[in-house]
Order: structure tokens, then C-alpha cells, then sequence
């Protein structure tokens, strides 16, 4: 037989599980700065709960960027890292990280740092950064990728389709992508 006490805590887990739902759902369509009140009525509680549960919207995102970001981000890293020509690798890295970037508002969000004072966040991101300029020197090492390219480069290019990702949301993804691929070969050597 069930207690007050158990029920309590069950109920506490069935919010805290609603509100990490609600949050990757809403989270996921329109990135981390959405307004906490619409996680809090898509799950069903109020804004106080999550407050209460998680702390506030860093406490909250934190709660959900592995599954939300962390995971994706990671998943592109593995993916070109089985790529075995290191020009390819590197551009399908910086390729499927744009894209992401503008098909995923909070990984753009995530990328673009819009959480300095969150750890899980910021080792995410060294994460992405270190992967970049890994598979930059690789590329670098073959004579097709430009010598001057720097790993800072790289980060802000990186940010930079954020932005445009960010402020341009009626582009179409084609044109996005096809002016990416533009990116890409500035980045190669003259032949």
C-alpha cells in the first residue's frame, strides 16, 4: 500500500520526467532562450515547479543538453572520424555542424555559447572545438586545406554560420547549404 510520502515522490518523478520532456520538445523548436512558460505549460505544471525542481533555465538545460545537444553533436564527431580521407572528414564535420546549426535552434544556441556560465555547456563546446582542430590539421597535413587556417578560424566560422543560421530563419536549408559549400572551398588551397 502506498503512502502520502510515496505518492509525493511519485508525483515529483512524473513532473520532473514531464518537464525534461516538455523542455527537449520546446528546446528542440525554438532553441534555450524560449520562454520558461511555455515549457511549463506544455508540461503541465507551473513555471514555479521548474524553479523548484531545477533551479531555473540553467539548471534545466543543464538537466537536458546531453540528450538534447551533446548527443548529436558527438554522433557528427564519430561519423567523420570514420571518414578516412582527412579533406573529407573535415568537411563533412564542418558541413554537418552547420546544417545542425540551422536545423536545431539549441545546438546553434549551444555552439554560439549563449550559456558562458554553464560547465556541461562549455565542455560541449571545447568538445566541438577540439574535434575541429583535430580534423583541421589533419586536413591541413595533405596540402588541400589552406596552411593559414587557424583552429580560432574554425571556431568562428562556426559561430558565424550561427548567426547567419540565427538571423536568416526564412532562408531556404538548400540555399543555406549551398552557400556553406562556398565556405567549404575558400577554406581549400590554390590549386
Amino acid at each position: 500500500m502506498s503512502t502520502p510520502a510515496t505518492r509525493l515522490r511519485a508525483d515529483a518523478r512524473r513532473n520532473v520526467e514531464g518537464i525534461r520532456t516538455a523542455a527537449l520538445d520546446v528546446f528542440r523548436e525554438r532553441g534555450l532562450n524560449s520562454p520558461l512558460e511555455e515549457v511549463a505549460r506544455a508540461a503541465g505544471v507551473s513555471k514555479g515547479t521548474i524553479y523548484h525542481r531545477f533551479g531555473g533555465r540553467q539548471g534545466l538545460i543543464e538537466a537536458v543538453v546531453e540528450e538534447l545537444v551533446a548527443e548529436r553533436i558527438r554522433g557528427i564527431g564519430v561519423a567523420a572520424g570514420e571518414i578516412a580521407d582527412p579533406v573529407e572528414r573535415f568537411e563533412h564535420y564542418l558541413r554537418e555542424i552547420w546544417l545542425l546549426q540551422y536545423d536545431e535552434p539549441a545546438v546553434n544556441d549551444v555552439l554560439l555559447r549563449a550559456l558562458p556560465g554553464s560547465e556541461p555547456v562549455a565542455a560541449l563546446c571545447e568538445h566541438a572545438a577540439e574535434t575541429a582542430a583535430r580534423f583541421l590539421a589533419d586536413a591541413q597535413a595533405t596540402g588541400v586545406v589552406r596552411a593559414d587556417v587557424t583552429p580560432e578560424d574554425v571556431d568562428l566560422l562556426i559561430w558565424e554560420r550561427g548567426i547567419i543560421a540565427r538571423a536568416c530563419g526564412q532562408q531556404p536549408r538548400e540555399g543555406y547549404r549551398r552557400r556553406l559549400e562556398y565556405t567549404l572551398r575558400g577554406l581549400r588551397a590554390a590549386a
